[in-house]
């Protein structure tokens, strides 16, 4: 069953990282979002464990922990959207069980067989290729640090997982303190982006004052034409902001799109609680099967997710891969399946 349970998850993950990357190329408030997600997963475990009554018991405070780790992969996931190719961070997005499998060697002595070990090889051999693939320019070069940043950090969240299944919790308790976590974490998150741009736009005001009152002086020793102010508070107007996005690429997509195109807190915060029923149900899948299997295979299985994205950018997106970056992307998936057989 755990098999199933781990392959469910994959589906679900899947759907996440579309949605995921869907969202990204819209003008979203991204820790709002993540607010939603986390909130949403939040309430969904709290009612289920309600009805349900999982006991409470020391080892759910390892939720503590995968809520700090998934904080820190999810935000990573989604920038890596934002600004890197989707098949890329999708690729990396399935390679925890690098992460996973050497950790439970490491902390529980978990063995990988000479089956595991090729299966490794295989993988690496496909991120080297990746890795000097010539498509991989300075912006697709971002997205593989934010995609490095998700693999470890997910990788991080499913061996604490499988530490909270050691230690005896039970799935919705672990649940309902992860989800918190995240939540607290991307709240504190959106409030400090809401101060820094409040104070931004305070300077702009401020800069846009001053340039009117100095206008206003020289106008007695030379009279300014109307244009000429008008071009100085425009200037002073629509000086970047400090919280605009760093890349070239987000900044191009955002240039396309149109002013309406901005969404309201309440929509990002309704749609990101949307896409957190996906992200909470590949949980409540995935810590059953780290119950029942091994912790490098159901984190494979997890994993697996990454099929779903890369078809979706190819078919869907229409994203064209090079020669070596696609023998790499075949190779990284051709391992994790290995490994998953080898098991």
């Amino acid at each position: 069953m755990w098999f199933v349970f781990g392959l469910a998850a994959a589906i679900c993950f899947g759907i996440r990282g579309i949605l995921y990357q869907w969202t990204s190329q819209r003008r979203v408030n991204r820790s709002a979002l993540l607010f939603g997600v986390y909130l949403s997963g939040m309430l969904v475990a709290t009612l289920m464990n309600m009805a349900m009554g999982q006991k409470w018991t020391d080892g759910a405070w390892w939720g503590v922990l995968m809520g700090g780790f998934s904080f820190v992969a999810n935000a990573s996931m989604y920038k890596g959207y934002a600004v890197g190719k989707a098949s890329l961070i999708a690729l990396l997005t399935g390679l925890p069980p690098l992460v996973v499998a050497l950790g439970a060697f490491a902390l529980w002595g978990e063995t990988l067989g000479l089956g595991q070990l090729a299966g490794f090889a295989i993988v690496l051999a496909g991120l080297i290729a990746i890795r000097y693939s010539s498509d991989l320019r300075i912006g697709q070069l971002h997205g593989l640090i934010w995609g490095l940043l998700t693999l470890f950090f997910f990788g991080f969240t499913d061996l604490t997982s499988k530490q909270s299944t050691i230690s005896g919790a039970e799935t919705l308790p672990t649940l309902i303190l992860m989800y918190a976590t995240g939540t607290l974490l991307f709240a504190g998150q959106w409030l400090l982006g809401s101060l820094s741009s409040s104070r931004t736009r305070r300077e702009i005001a401020a800069a846009a004052t001053e340039t009117a009152v100095s206008t206003e002086t020289a106008a007695t020793t030379k009279t300014a034409s109307p244009t000429e102010t008008a071009v100085s508070i425009t200037a002073a107007l629509t000086t970047p902001s400090a919280t605009e996005p760093a890349s070239e690429a987000h900044k191009q997509a955002s240039a396309n799109l149109p002013a309406a195109a901005a969404w309201t807190t309440k929509r990002t915060v309704v749609w990101g609680m949307t896409v957190g029923l996906t992200n909470i149900a590949g949980m409540m899948f995935l810590i059953p099967a780290f119950q029942e299997g091994s912790t490098g295979i159901v984190s494979a299985l997890g994993a697996m997710n990454a099929a779903i994205v890369l078809a979706y950018a190819k078919f869907y997106l229409k994203e064209e891969m090079r020669r070596a970056e696609a023998i790499g992307m075949a190779l990284a998936l051709g391992g994790i399946v290995v490994m998953r057989l080898a098991s």
